[in-house]
């Protein structure tokens, strides 16, 4: 029986590489971000070149009516679903400076990036713990991408610090809640990812990299989070709920 994979924010950067991945591993998907589904054709058609059943729902999980929306079609198109990745996210629309965070600013990077990844997984994780009473023997999965910047204070970054620490205690307080049913709940925080959201701040942090910020002196891609979620789902860690694992590049390695 094939295990079915919900990624929001699952058709570009981190979340792309994701799903590449567990195509790979023969996993069906159900992508989910707020392009038209005309503009992911290709990426779709792309997956299901691995003999998986892709589907795509559009919608912005900020919104409650569209994460409405996006369940009920991952239940009308797959009756069931494994394993949740929390991708979606934005980066600051402004990169300003902690005493000048414009209000609506803050507000639109909270609703998307914490707010409404809660609420999609408070949802997710009641069906799960539905299905799992059901058929005790199937597996179930939470993991929540969030990034260094839980733990590492940017100034002219101060919502999405936030938001990724909030994130973190997020997948905490499930990770306690779903052990009883038998559901692991994981974190993963990137360090500095190579993709479409770092792509106009790309040469600074590889000026960075050579100067010593990671210990791994390149960038990081989607794949290497892809490996390491097929590896989670796959269930490689066992009797390990609620761990962070950060994949930097060496980033968080104290030295003196």
């Amino acid at each position: 029986m094939k295990k079915i994979a919900l990624i929001t924010g699952g058709t570009r950067g981190i979340g792309l590489g994701i799903a590449r991945k567990l195509a790979k591993e023969g996993m069906d998907l159900a992508l989910n971000g707020v392009r038209p589904a005309v503009e992911v054709k290709e990426i779709v058609e792309e997956l299901r070149q691995f003999g998986i059943q892709v589907a795509y729902f559009q919608g912005n999980i900020s919104e409650k009516s569209d994460r409405q929306r996006i369940l009920d079609g991952v239940k009308a198109e797959f009756g069931s679903l494994n394993f949740l990745i929390n991708n979606a996210g934005v980066a600051p629309r402004v990169r300003a400076d902690v005493l000048e965070v414009a209000e609506e600013d803050f507000d639109h990077l909270m609703d998307i990036n914490l707010r409404g990844t809660f609420f999609l997984t408070q949802h997710v994780a009641n069906w799960m713990v539905e299905m799992k009473r059901e058929s005790p023997s199937q597996n179930f999965s939470i993991v929540t991408i969030t990034s260094v910047s839980a733990r590492l204070a940017s100034t002219n970054r101060a919502a999405y610090c936030m938001a990724k620490s909030g994130l973190s205690m997020m997948n905490q307080v499930f990770a306690v809640k779903l052990a009883e049913f038998g559901i692991p709940v994981f974190e993963i925080q990137p360090g500095v990812i190579e993709t479409d959201m770092t792509e106009k701040v790309k040469e600074i942090y590889q000026e960075r990299i050579q100067k010593g910020l990671t210990l791994e002196p390149r960038m990081g891609n989607p794949e290497d989070i892809g490996k390491l979620v097929a590896s989670l789902l796959r269930g490689d860690l066992s009797y390990a709920t609620g761990q962070i694992i950060a994949v930097d590049g060496g980033m968080m390695v104290g030295r003196l």
